[in-house]
């Protein structure tokens, strides 16, 4: 993402990087490249070993492998289709579309009562700060959760919004520094209003003096229902346990000293987003961790969950007791879930509340995730060089073969450049994902939800795709603060 000037008193526009579409040679991937090299053989091969008769006889491989090759669908070459396809079958043959919790048999102590390869996350409580992190063994990563809180940017001046924006730059910087940060995850949902904060205000200006008037409010507070929706936002820092091992090992092994490690982590970021004006809170525990999985699968349940803090504070039972995922859709407890994922942000220059059609849509369950993976400064630089190496040597390749510049291979050679410079005025490099989980009662509903969603997209000048035959893995990523990737 680039700024279009330097950072003053006035809101400056922005611009995002093109989501690269260069392949090894000739914008052709590697897949792309076995398909065609598989044409290609399979055609000259029957050309030198029998003439007309072979090639038609061969027609069916190198015509197919020639068609996936080029063919696309949605936006994607039908070959990057194939692991796709290859996974949802064997899914679907191992019985892995299903899930019932097994409520009679016991789980083991640690572990997290959830689908599919979640199942192997094991929870553990920090000591020293209480804060709920999650292990995952085999990514071999260790994360722990802050909700933050923070004034409407978009009723601020213009002036206080660029400099919140310049502050969160910082904090984004601070989480590229260290090199031992596998992901940072803004994870903002939409939830139920309990009517907790009504309650509390009565409770605290309220007369409860026994009068007719005030035994009716209070009755009228206490069978109050959700009555609107609010907004949460949470951050998730996630440890590279495998980049910190030395550290790791220094501070005693293990998950007791990864989590020592994480804690300084944890201590630099909070420290950071108070230098930003926002307002963290104390790191999420294992309850509060539970609340959150519970009404990602459950939407139902979470006003109740919200209105009485003491039920399912407990990661050992927060899953989901039933989840069915088809090609397109995913059923859990009480809801059906579908999840778009951001493939373009603008190409043009906008302001940084683009996102504000999206995040302020009303009247729809849906949770808003960026996923912020770090890298290292070297590792950026190195990154770079390669990109521009790798434009050149293409630019000149499609020189020899008479092939026309296109422009988006200019544009997108433009924003390589603009990274390495902004690299070297000491900003940080990160990849940015974004998704976005619809989640309503009824399939009619949430295809609705789902149209209103797109057009909120397009108003922000994103486009959208439906994510499809990976729904589990994506309503994960998109619904849960765990730092989950697709």
């Amino acid at each position: 993402m680039t700024s279009s000037s330097t950072p003053g008193s006035e809101l400056v526009p922005v611009k995002f990087s093109r989501l690269t579409r260069r392949g090894i040679l000739l914008g052709l991937s590697l897949t792309q490249l076995i398909t065609l090299g598989i044409a290609v053989a399979t055609l000259v091969g029957a050309f030198y070993a029998g003439g007309g008769i072979l090639i038609a006889l061969t027609a069916p491989v190198w015509a197919v492998a020639a068609a996936i090759t080029w063919i696309p669908i949605a936006g994607r070459p039908i070959v990057e289709w194939v692991p796709v396809g290859f996974w949802w079958i064997w899914k679907t043959t191992g019985g892995q579309l299903a899930y019932r919790r097994r409520i009679a048999r016991p789980r083991p102590a640690g572990t997290l009562a959830l689908p599919g390869d979640m199942a192997r996350l094991r929870e553990y409580r920090d000591p020293v700060t209480g804060a709920g992190m999650i292990h995952d063994p085999t990514a071999a990563t260790l994360t722990a959760v802050i909700s933050v809180t923070h004034p409407a940017f978009v009723l601020l001046d213009p002036a206080e919004q660029e400099r919140r924006v310049t502050s969160w730059g910082r904090v984004l910087a601070t989480v590229c520094r260290s090199g031992r940060i596998s992901m940072l995850q803004v994870l903002e949902r939409t939830l139920p209003d309990s009517g907790t904060g009504l309650a509390q205000w009565w409770a605290t200006h309220g007369t409860h003096d026994s009068s007719w008037a005030s035994t009716t409010y209070s009755e009228l507070i206490d069978r109050a229902g959700p009555a609107g929706e609010r907004h949460a936002t949470t951050l998730s820092l996630s440890l590279d346990m495998k980049a910190a091992a030395r550290q790791i090992r220094t501070a005693g092994g293990g998950i007791r000293g990864g989590a020592a490690v994480l804690r300084q982590e944890m201590n630099t970021l909070t420290a950071a987003l108070r230098s930003a004006d926002l307002a963290p809170s104390a790191w999420l525990t294992c309850g509060q961790i539970a609340v959150i999985l519970r009404s990602a699968y459950d939407p139902a349940i979470a006003a109740t969950l919200e209105r009485h803090g003491e039920l399912s504070q407990n990661l050992a039972t927060a899953g989901p007791v039933a989840v069915n995922e088809s090609w397109n859709r995913l059923r859990t407890d009480s809801a059906h879930h579908a999840v778009l994922w951001i493939s373009e942000w603008p190409r043009s220059m906008v302001y940084p509340g683009f996102l504000a059609p999206i995040l302020l849509s009303t009247g729809i369950q849906r949770s808003f995730s960026l996923l912020c993976t770090p890298m290292r400064s070297d590792q950026a630089a190195r990154d770079i060089r390669k990109k521009k190496t790798e434009y050149i040597s293409d630019a000149a390749q499609r020189q020899k073969i008479g092939q026309i510049e296109d422009a988006s291979q200019t544009a997108e050679y433009h924003d390589v450049l603009q990274q390495e410079a902004d690299l070297t005025a000491g900003h940080g490099i990160l990849r940015y994902t974004g998704l976005i989980s619809v989640s309503a009662t009824t399939t009619d509903d949430l295809d609705t939800a789902i149209a209103a969603i797109e057009q909120a997209a397009i108003q922000a000048s994103c486009e959208t795709r439906l994510l499809v035959g990976q729904r589990a893995q994506a309503f994960t990523a998109a619904a849960l603060p765990l730092c989950r990737i697709v």
